[in-house]
């Protein structure tokens, strides 16, 4: 099985190591994450792993199993608003931890969740992208299909993030084929997510990071005495001091930027709903 490399498809950079390319960029189609490349799947009106992989290897599952990895009805689905949407960034997460980078990524239709920015600043010196309860939201986010040593793995990067279970009937989430996910889990900030003083409503995450970082240091003075005067070194000094970092977190807040998420669910990432009720 040979799929296209990363860098030839320009997904190589890794956020955590580059971190004004965060967030990275998302898997652009329904595609399997093995190792350093991507397979590309077709979706179908069955059950993910029932989707064949182009090029004579069979279904999704199939190749799962040729590879000795978990298949897909055993795995949980997870819906990135950030960089966990980067094949690279996954990757360079479970190759840390000693694990193979094997994972469905497929880009889904999500209702019900706005993508804001986290209140802090994190160990590689970005601002990371944050989800919050929007109603009127719909856009396309990536889900990743993660087995359980996978999952506790990014469970272990999301310091400043709870796993939470969004219900398919309140967050609508419907794949390329047409069929829709009883549920995915998600990341949320335990900050909450900064504020744009001049909508009044959560500052728009997931985008170009330099210019986050621009707007942030020319709306605050204490932020540029801090970190700037350019996104370069806000990166810099940010990612070599805890202390750095954890100042940047107050000054967000005595800014009056701090807005509390209280619109996604609150219960851990636990579930009674079986693999199969979130799968399609």
């Amino acid at each position: 099985m040979t799929g296209r490399r990363l860098r030839d498809l320009g997904l190589h950079s890794v956020p955590f190591l580059r971190p004004l390319d965060y967030p990275g960029r998302p898997a652009p189609e329904p595609c399997l994450l093995c190792g350093d490349e991507l397979l590309p799947l077709r979706a179908g009106p069955g059950p993910l792993g029932t989707w064949p992989v182009p090029g004579g290897a069979g279904t999704l599952d199939a190749v799962l199993g040729a590879l000795g990895a978990p298949p897909a009805g055993g795995r949980h689905p997870v819906v990135a608003v950030g960089s966990n949407a980067s094949p690279a960034q996954i990757g360079h997460k479970l190759a840390g931890a000693g694990l193979p980078a094997v994972v469905p990524m497929v880009p889904v239709t999500v209702r019900g969740v706005g993508v804001g920015c986290s209140a802090h600043i994190g160990r590689a010196g970005y601002v990371a992208a944050a989800p919050y309860a929007d109603p009127e939201a719909g856009r396309r986010l990536v889900v990743g299909w993660l087995d359980a040593a996978q999952l506790a793995v990014v469970d272990a990067s999301e310091v400043h993030y709870r796993r939470v279970l969004l219900p398919g009937a309140a967050y609508p989430m419907t794949l390329p084929s047409g069929p829709r996910l009883g549920g995915a889990y998600a990341y949320v900030s335990r900050h909450g997510v900064l504020l744009d003083p001049a909508t009044g409503r959560p500052r728009p995450g997931g985008g170009d990071q330099a210019a986050l970082l621009r707007a942030l240091l020319a709306a605050s003075p204490r932020l540029r005495a801090l970190l700037g005067p350019d996104p370069a070194s806000w990166t810099e000094r940010a990612r070599s001091d805890d202390a750095v970092r954890e100042e940047g977190a107050r000054i967000f807040a005595a800014e009056g930027w701090v807005l509390a998420e209280e619109g996604l669910p609150a219960a851990s990432g636990r579930s009674d709903l079986s693999h199969a009720e979130l799968s399609p």
